[in-house]
């Protein structure tokens, strides 16, 4: 049972680290594509990209977290992974890319925003993954909007001087 733990922490990590390869995999194809001139077609391929990461890297990333949980509660562990900060942020991040994914899909938020807000938060699943970002909820909330509007930026730089 023992040997369990570090497999799921590893499909974890691994599962956050998918996703944020294939959000640095579909801004590439996005600067590759908007070379062309064919901005709807580059938006479709980079939808595809980000729903191929969704659903290999989430999945994976949520059920080696399910799997840890139901561990602690069979080992009785005493602090449950459900009482720590960092469980309810991964598990809020991991959400809103969910949710972001789904609202960017039917195009109830713009690309931009969209794009950016999930390139964002799959590099901070991928810290809280491997325990890099130790913060509490409210600090994680805070640097992810200071976070994406960086990389809003930086994103939208990038795209502009691919378009010229």
């Amino acid at each position: 049972m023992s040997a369990l733990i570090p497999f799921l922490v590893f499909c974890q990590a691994f599962g956050a680290l998918v996703g944020a390869v294939t959000a640095i995999w579909s801004e590439m194809a996005y600067v590759r594509m908007v070379r062309d001139g064919k901005i709807d077609f580059a938006e479709r391929k980079h939808m595809d990209i980000i729903a191929h990461g969704l659903r290999y890297g989430m999945t994976l990333h949520l059920l080696a977290s399910f799997g840890l949980v139901v561990l602690a509660y069979i080992q009785q562990n005493a602090l449950q992974p459900a009482l720590t900060p960092s469980y309810w942020t991964a598990i809020a991040i991991a959400l809103l890319i969910i949710t972001i994914s789904w609202a960017l899909s039917r195009k109830h938020i713009s690309f931009k925003l969209g794009s950016a807000s999930i390139f964002t938060a799959w590099w901070f699943l991928v810290y809280l993954s491997f325990g890099w970002l130790p913060l509490s909820f409210g600090a994680a909330v805070m640097s992810f909007i200071i976070a994406t509007a960086i990389f809003y930026a930086l994103l939208y730089y990038a795209r502009l001087l691919a378009s010229r």
